[in-house]
């Protein structure tokens, strides 16, 4: 059993099972969030609440921070009683998906105190980060990485994929743009059959057998889609925030993004409808509705 205290910011939807993960590997951690419903399970499992970002930071030499969006991100980071306020933090890891702008900016910060910032956004849902099966993406420096890998294969495999500061943001990106296309695409052929007569189950598990398997398919549509439950777990608002991120940097590099850009409108139109807080699934609603069908 470890001895090292990890502290832990931001322990919602993903943070919660992540820092449970920890708990079972047997880690000391210190957590706070700004929900004070989200630590109390924590708590009970004997993590020591903190009354502050800095606070954490005071308390722990690696803080993990899994936070929605990269304002917050930034405010948490670098703002008054903020992480790299902290008197004992040495190396920062972002779990979150920010893109890679905040990442350079919280880097350099970072970089100016003394600490190490590790970018390490995950991919996998509440699902993978509650069993621990979470694809974890890192970019930081070669000599940070060995410290923190033992740490973020608590959550899944790590993919170490540079030095450069944002570098796993792109990669997180990419991969979170593919997984709102695969609804959007899969929304529209699934929602053809059924109106031509088709049963929608029958639908995926043929294009499931053959070249067409994508994930929405596979685990989106069978578990939350035709069932009617539109919670697989992934807000619409985070999920339009990842893809205009996404955008963004590719239009940034000089990349074209025409099918992207169409998936971005599909999530903007869901998000006005249906609200933020919706799941991200609810893209099949959309397309229902238009087509005059359910899939079901």
């Amino acid at each position: 059993m470890s001895e090292q205290v990890l502290g832990f910011v931001g322990v919602g939807r993903m943070g919660g099972p992540m820092a449970n993960r920890l708990l079972d590997a047997g880690y000391t951690l210190c957590v706070f969030d700004t929900n004070a419903e989200a630590v109390k399970p924590l708590a009970a499992r004997g993590a020591r609440v903190a009354s502050s970002a800095e606070d954490v930071a005071s308390s722990a030499d690696m803080v993990l921070i899994s936070l929605p969006t990269p304002p917050i991100v930034q405010a948490v980071s670098l703002g008054d009683r903020g992480i790299l306020k902290g008197s004992r933090l040495k190396t920062l890891i972002d779990l979150s998906t920010t893109g890679p702008t905040i990442a350079g900016v919280v880097a350099k910060s970072a970089a100016e105190r003394g600490v190490s910032w590790v970018d390490s956004p995950v991919s996998g849902g509440i699902g993978g980060a509650t069993k621990g099966t979470l694809a974890v993406m890192v970019s930081c420096r070669k000599d940070t990485f060995p410290l923190v890998d033992p740490v973020l294969q608590t959550f899944g495999k790590t993919f170490y994929v540079g030095e450069k500061p944002g570098l796993a943001q792109i990669a997180k990106l990419a991969n979170n743009l593919l997984a709102a296309a695969a609804i959007v695409l899969s929304s529209e052929a699934v929602a053809m059959g059924v109106k031509a007569g088709l049963d929608a189950k029958t639908l995926c598990d043929i294009i499931n057998a053959g070249s067409g398997r994508n994930s929405a398919t596979q685990d989106k549509f069978p578990r939350s889609v035709i069932p009617r439950t539109f919670d697989f777990g992934f807000a619409t608002g985070l999920s339009y925030k990842d893809v205009r991120l996404c955008l963004d940097e590719a239009e940034a590099l000089g990349v074209p993004m025409v099918a992207g850009a169409a998936v971005r409108q599909m999530l903007a139109i869901t998000n006005a409808k249906f609200g933020p807080d919706s799941d991200f699934t609810c893209i099949a609603k959309v397309v229902e509705e238009w087509a005059g069908v359910e899939i079901k």
